[in-house]
């Protein structure tokens, strides 16, 4: 394991936490860390919402980054409630490509940080459909 990914896990796993913030909403079951072009670690929270406007720990953190001016990644870790990883839905597969149409599939993703085992988007996202 390399000390990036360990950087972005352990920045993933220190925003990560259940908060009820209201009697239809929640947030930080899922936390995200995805690692910009700079070199700089952002951060993310699902944010859940009965009426389904909530939105993916991913794009949550992407949108901290977009907030800071930058619009490159090279890696995304995810850590879910049970505090294993997963890949980004297909929403979050969606903004990642719109966001980098033309670099999108070398894109690493953290699939199991026990393992090692990462892939890249292309391998994930193959076929972009438009």
């Amino acid at each position: 394991m390399d000390k990036t990914w360990q950087k972005m896990y352990d920045a993933a796993k220190k925003v990560q936490g259940f908060n009820a913030i209201g009697p239809h909403m929640e947030a930080g079951g899922v936390a995200a860390a995805v690692l910009a072009e700079s070199g700089k670690i952002y951060t993310g929270v699902c944010v859940d919402t009965a009426c389904g406007l909530g939105v993916c720990a991913e794009r949550s953190a992407l949108f901290n980054m977009i907030t800071d001016g930058e619009t490159k990644i090279s890696r995304v870790l995810a850590l879910m409630a049970d505090g294993k990883n997963g890949a980004p839905c297909g929403a979050c597969r969606e903004f990642i490509v719109q966001l980098m149409e033309k670099d999108y599939q070398q894109v690493e993703i953290m699939l199991d940080y026990e393992k090692d085992k990462v892939a890249t988007m292309g391998e994930l996202t193959p076929e972009w459909w438009l």
